[in-house]
């Protein structure tokens, strides 16, 4: 436990995974044993699929042939080119998942069935059940039903309340021209 206050609630992130729609696989357990980017050894995303996985009772560096990146933007690149079944990833308007969707065999998405998450966010109350919503991205015309978490803005507890209020309400006044900037 942190001893922590939240400041701001900033965006909700569906995660899950994007695969060209040429690809066979629809779903987690059909990814088992083929190459799959997870992102950033240390990123949030990679921390996610380690819960996720865990409950589906995978391992992401055994069951997976798992690939950490240096950079987050060569994920996209390895999916498009075949040396990566998947990536892993969400949010809506996600970079990774745009230059995917957008890639000439166009993109599906696969996550966990209904009851695998039922199962995940019984076992981790801050993993949420959440919808991608039709439309996220190219050629997306369903929502697609996933997992995910809300990214936050974190202080420590000594912060003074009238510091936290400032910048709480400097993130609230400037919530419009931040959206334009982000699209989560």
């Amino acid at each position: 436990p942190a001893d922590v206050r939240i400041v701001n609630a900033m965006y909700s992130s569906t995660s899950l995974f994007i695969v060209r729609a040429d690809s066979p696989y629809k779903t987690v357990a059909d990814l088992k044993g083929k190459p799959v980017v997870w992102g950033p050894r240390g990123s949030g995303f990679v921390v996610l699929a380690r819960y996720v996985t865990a409950v589906l009772g995978v391992d992401m560096n055994k069951d997976f042939q798992a690939i950490y990146l240096d950079d987050a933007a060569d994920g996209p690149a390895m999916v498009l080119d075949g040396r990566a079944a998947a990536l892993w990833g969400g949010g809506v308007g996600w970079p990774g998942f745009t230059a995917v969707a957008k890639g000439p065999a166009g993109a599906r998405f696969v996550a966990p069935g209904l009851d695998e998450i039922a199962h995940i966010t019984s076992q981790y109350p801050f993993i949420k059940p959440m919808t991608l919503p039709a439309g996220s991205y190219p050629g997306q015309r369903e929502p697609v039903s996933s997992v995910g978490v809300w990214a936050f803005v974190l202080a420590r507890s000594t912060l003074p309340d009238d510091v936290a209020y400032r910048l709480a309400r400097a993130l609230h006044r400037g919530g419009r021209d931040l959206g334009a900037r982000l699209a989560q």
